[in-house]
């Protein structure tokens, strides 16, 4: 075990007796594969909303528990999932409505919306709210 430790310590100092055999980087090495996050998130356009939106109504109509519904916007490119959030909870004026997610990717970047919606006419839900989601 001695001499293990003894070789290592002898090829540590051979590589640090050498500077110029680190590599150096600079700006114009750098890919960017990683990029910058932006600090503001993507603001969805009012067509990805009813995208969204019609995801949302189709996937609280079917009614399946622990489901999502896919949505994208071929306009815009973008594109993401609506999931209902809780069980349907009784509004102030007696209608039935329920919480979804929805999340929103364009491009590189991404986010999430919340949004509302209440029973309407013939089983349909009538998306109230969508906006993005904050954490409270």
């Amino acid at each position: 075990m001695v001499t293990l430790i003894l070789i290592g310590l002898g090829s540590g100092g051979c590589s640090l007796s050498r500077p110029d055999a680190y590599a150096k980087v600079d700006a114009a090495h750098v890919t960017g594969s990683l990029g910058k996050q932006s600090a503001v998130p993507p603001v969805p356009t009012e067509s990805d909303l009813a995208f969204a939106r019609t995801a949302a109504s189709d996937v609280l109509t079917k009614g399946d528990k622990d489901s999502s519904q896919p949505w994208e916007n071929p306009e815009t490119g973008a594109r993401g999932s609506v999931t209902p959030l809780s069980q349907a909870y009784s509004a102030e004026d007696g209608r039935t409505c329920r919480d979804f997610l929805a999340s929103y990717v364009n491009g590189r970047s991404e986010s999430w919306l919340q949004g509302a919606a209440c029973k309407a006419g013939r089983g349909r839900w009538e998306i109230h709210t969508i906006k993005p989601w904050t954490r409270g």
